[in-house]
């Protein structure tokens, strides 16, 4: 069996081409998964988000081009490990101090939208490694050892180096409200 033939089989609802689907790509998108979410996240949670991945794909098979089968499991790959790195961020605590910006006035000044936009600003601005390690720790939930093995630095260089990025972007974010 194809890829084509697979996607319109599954398109007709046959658990054969899931099969198919699953066996050929599992190894794949398994990759990617564990790649973005090991050590944060549990094998367990890994393997569920797999699991998610291809329940996607069956309910999805309407959507996807012949072809681009292997492209699209792995965009749902990554977007759904963000998603769950995003969902445990948020119950995890920053591991040196928390980005805090005064109160009054900024929010007052500013519109969400544009200090977002400042913010991306300011992040595009640093100088790399900072930008790379920034996005590592605050975007992609990366810890600082993760980071540091990664970069091939130290990771007490790392902290150092998220530390005075934070309190960069805090001086170029509260800029004209003092």
């Amino acid at each position: 069996m194809d890829e084509s033939r697979a996607l319109e089989a599954l398109r007709a609802g046959d658990e054969e081409a899931l099969v198919w689907f699953i066996g050929r790509y599992t190894a794949y998108v398994s990759t990617i998964v564990k790649n973005m979410l090991l050590p944060r996240l549990s094998e367990a949670d890994a393997e569920e988000i797999v699991c998610d991945v291809f329940l996607a794909l069956w309910r999805s098979s309407a959507k996807i081009r012949a072809g681009s089968a292997r492209a699209w499991l792995g965009g749902t790959a990554r977007n759904m490990a963000r998603s769950a790195l995003r969902a445990a961020r948020a119950e995890l605590p920053l591991e040196d101090d928390v980005l805090t910006l005064p109160g009054p006035g900024l929010d007052e000044a500013l519109t969400e939208r544009e200090l977002l936009e400042r913010t991306r600003r300011a992040v595009e601005a640093m100088q790399e490694p900072d930008r790379e390690i920034f996005l590592r720790h605050y975007y992609y939930c990366q810890c600082v050892a993760d980071i540091a093995l990664a970069l091939d630095m130290n990771a007490n260089t790392v902290k150092t180096r998220l530390r005075r990025g934070r309190e960069r972007l805090r001086r170029e974010l509260t800029k004209g409200d003092e």
